[in-house]
């Protein structure tokens, strides 16, 4: 069974070598030719302000987590949107229970004030 892998192997470490060798290669022969403008710290085409580091509001990981959250969940619906006749009433019941889950949730963080931008 091991060597129906060989194949598989062979390939990642082709590919593993391809990359780090046209990274190595490209370090190696590039040209080095570093300017102020070079290394200035690059933001959207527009000049940073000398502090760079401007912590985010807790309010952006609040969103982005609840968003991540939601967005997985909504993915499990849509197995069972293929197999809906086939689980019948049982699958339908397991649904609203889920679904329910999730609007307490959303509720709740609602609720919380996570939602609001100020």
């Amino acid at each position: 069974m091991v060597e129906n892998f060989v194949p598989v192997l062979i390939l990642f470490l082709l590919a593993a070598a391809f990359g780090l060798g046209t990274v190595a290669i490209s370090s190696l022969l590039g040209p080095k030719r570093p300017t102020k403008v070079k290394q200035e710290t690059y933001e959207c085409g527009m000049v940073v302000d000398p502090p760079a580091y401007r912590p985010f509001h807790v309010k952006y990981y609040l969103i982005a987590m609840a968003f991540v959250v939601f967005d997985v969940e909504v993915v499990f619906l849509y197995p069972w949107a293929v197999k809906f006749k086939q689980l019948g009433l049982f699958g339908l019941v397991e649904m609203l229970v889920f679904i329910f889950i999730l609007l307490v949730g959303y509720a709740y963080i609602w609720k919380k004030g996570v939602l609001e931008w100020e």
